[in-house]
């Protein structure tokens, strides 16, 4: 190990004349050796190996869960438009290939484009490379429709790290959510492309009955190729969407038919372990939660903001249900969580560290306005019946001002006494 540690030092290039290698070498040499021990005999630092890198690979093993089964769920939502092997796992192998096709340049052009203009300002800086993207560059993929075309992609990813998070300082100066602001750019700026029912499965041009399967070599060359080896099933371009089908997710087919349309459409079980079109990892609330329970067990993230988010969907979802004016009030407040992003927003992007509140109470208060607001615009404004983007970006504006609040009024009863 020391020869490596010698190796690495040799090669350290110049931190003023080469910037940019130097913050290339330095996020390497982070990468593979954990930081120093600065406190010497009895000072009152504490020691700890950990560093911002290894903190922000929790958050992206906690998201693994998620991005298994979104992979899984492209496939079969693909091959249920079909009318194939729609049983969960009846050809899993050609669903998990298909997913595979999908999902890995959606992640590679996130992370390549984000952590480019990572390198670039790190460089101009003089400093090592930031890792709070290696969480915002797994996110992204996450909360985006499979079929989204890569260079919007790109586009999006560049707005939210260099319009969202570089011009305020960098990692841990945003003010808001990273990930979210690549979301409401693609909603903003191509709304085609993030709403309707056909982007949300993939790999047809038209999600119209008699329709074929648009597929490449990946599929017909390479995994057919394999495929035949063993004798197994294979991807046929003959192949067509059936009658009937529509694509049409949960919150589509709300707007008109409220709870019981959904109930006809897709059983509750399929709804909670995310059997449906939907967003890439947004659809399975158990895999998200299990996840989330390691950032919470490491204290990477906070209970108080999700467990605020869910009595302020209480509290409007039963203002909601004694309303009844609109098929989207007659939702139970409980299964608000089984239909759209609700679950992976608070979550994952709600409890961002950078642009939550950091008050104990702050954050409480900060999940409950985040609940009350998603559910205010999801069920007042059918045209956008999400809501929890918008409703966490707001919040996040108004999350110092929590803080602020907070913190005088104890500074306040502390003079007092």
């Amino acid at each position: 190990m020391k020869r490596i540690l010698n190796y690495f030092k040799k090669i350290e290039p110049d931190k003023v004349k080469r910037p940019f290698l130097f913050s290339v070498w330095e996020s390497f040499f982070t990468f593979v050796f954990v930081p120093n021990d600065v406190t010497q005999g009895t000072g009152t630092h504490i020691k700890d190996k950990m560093d911002l890198k290894r903190l922000m690979t929790f958050v992206v093993l906690a998201l693994v869960p998620a991005y298994i089964f979104g992979t899984y769920n492209i496939g079969q939502q693909h091959f249920v438009a079909l009318g194939q092997y729609t049983g969960f796992f009846d050809a899993w192998y050609l669903k998990l290939s298909y997913g595979l096709i999908k999902v890995i340049p959606i992640y590679a052009i996130s992370m390549i484009v984000g952590l480019a203009w990572e390198f670039l300002f790190a460089s101009k800086k003089g400093k090592g490379i930031e890792e709070g993207f290696l969480v915002t560059g797994a996110l992204i993929p996450l909360i985006m429709p499979p079929d989204i075309p890569l260079w919007i992609l790109a586009i999006a990813v560049t707005f939210a790290v260099v319009l969202g998070k570089e011009v305020f300082g960098g990692t841990g100066m945003n003010i808001w959510n990273v990930a979210l602001l690549a979301r409401v750019f693609v909603f903003f700026a191509y709304p085609l492309t993030i709403s309707g029912d056909e982007v949300w499965v993939s790999g047809f041009e038209k999600l119209a009955s008699g329709n074929h399967p648009l597929y490449g070599w990946w599929e017909t060359g390479f995994f057919n190729t394999i495929f035949g080896w063993f004798g197994w099933l294979q991807f046929d371009p003959g192949m067509a969407i059936v009658d009937g089908f529509s694509g049409a997710t949960p919150l589509s087919i709300v707007k008109e038919g409220g709870w019981d349309a959904i109930t006809q459409a897709y059983s509750t079980t399929d709804l909670l372990w995310g059997n449906m079109p939907g967003s890439i990892g947004e659809t399975s609330k158990p895999l998200l939660i299990i996840g989330a329970l390691l950032i919470f067990l490491t204290g990477i993230a906070d209970w108080r903001i999700p467990f605020g988010a869910i009595i302020g969907t209480f509290i409007m979802g039963i203002i909601f249900n004694l309303w009844d004016a609109t098929p989207l009030m007659t939702i139970p407040w409980y299964y608000q969580f089984h239909i759209g992003g609700g679950v992976i927003a608070i979550l994952f992007m709600a409890t961002d560290p950078v642009s939550a509140a950091q008050t104990a109470r702050g954050k409480i208060i900060y999940g409950v306005l985040i609940g009350i607001i998603a559910m205010f615009i999801r069920i007042i404004n059918p045209a956008y019946p999400e809501g929890w983007m918008l409703a966490i970006l707001f919040m996040n504006s108004f999350a110092p001002l929590i803080d602020h609040v907070i913190i005088s009024n104890h500074i306040k009863k502390r003079v007092k006494k």
